[in-house]
């Protein structure tokens, strides 16, 4: 497959090949299975994010997602296609904290930046601006049974943006939570992306969250994920999940989502 992506019109999803991107996929395909009995679960995937974008990927259970999310971070190679990530390695966020219970907030956060390479007298007051940045002044030496599960997740964020890539992907690191920490920490989100203008690959099944976070959202298909859709989000930040617009754009994407769902035969 060509790393190219050729395109008269440039659209929200690709970019003109000499434009700066944080990442882009090329007709990027991954099945897995023993040869001759490979199941595709990505088909033909060509998605640019560009530099200080916030995009959603949105899709039902099984579509793909966190498969592709694991491409782009290089946790695993598609089975076709490319992937370029200019700005290096990215950061990543999972869906469980998987912080170490035997380590303080800020040690946790201090692992990631010695990895990094951060000189050790750096370490703790880097480690502890993060903690500020988050939201969690004050919690360096708490450990982590001490944190509620909000709490835990701020961390897991300081500790993936102790990682300095320019690039944060994050699958569906809000879904465990309770709708009012959930809230919280949408705001805290964009805040934090409004200040640092990281580029946010961001994965979801849920509809309104999506609306609420990104700039962009995109509907992948399933069985196997294809980009079916896309929106741009034209709703001025800060945004609450219960704006009158966020609920109108949400209406619509979960109409094209069922349909998708329908067409696949999923239920």
């Amino acid at each position: 497959m060509s790393p190219a992506l050729t395109t008269d019109k440039p659209g929200p999803a690709e970019v003109a090949d000499d434009a700066p991107v944080a990442v882009r996929l090329a007709h990027v395909h991954k099945s897995f299975g023993r040869p001759g009995a490979a199941q595709p679960v990505l088909d033909d995937i060509s998605l640019s994010v560009r530099p200080g974008e916030f995009v959603c990927l949105l899709g039902a259970s099984g579509c793909g997602k966190s498969t592709l999310l694991n491409l782009v971070a290089g946790l695993d190679r598609p089975t076709a296609g490319t992937i370029e990530v200019p700005g290096g390695r990215p950061a990543l966020m999972f869906q469980e904290h998987a912080l170490f219970p035997w380590l303080t907030a800020g040690r946790n956060i201090e692992l990631a930046l010695r990895l990094r390479g951060v000189p050790r007298a750096a370490r703790r007051p880097e480690a502890e601006r993060l903690l500020e940045l988050v939201r969690l002044g004050g919690a360096y030496g708490k450990r982590v049974h001490e944190l509620s599960g909000g709490m835990r997740q701020r961390v897991a964020l300081a500790r993936a943006l102790a990682q300095d890539s320019r690039l944060l992907l994050m699958d569906e690191p809000f879904a465990a939570l309770d709708a009012i920490t959930r809230d919280v920490l949408h705001h805290e989100l964009t805040r934090i992306w409004s200040e640092t203008r990281l580029s946010v690959l961001f994965v979801t099944h849920n509809v309104r969250e999506a609306v609420r976070l990104a700039e962009r959202v995109v509907l992948l298909s399933s069985r196997p994920g294809r980009v079916a859709r896309e929106w741009a989000v034209d709703i001025p930040q800060p945004r609450r999940i219960e704006d009158a617009a966020v609920a109108d754009l949400s209406v619509e994407i979960t109409e094209e989502l069922r349909k998708e769902i329908r067409r696949h035969g999923q239920h």
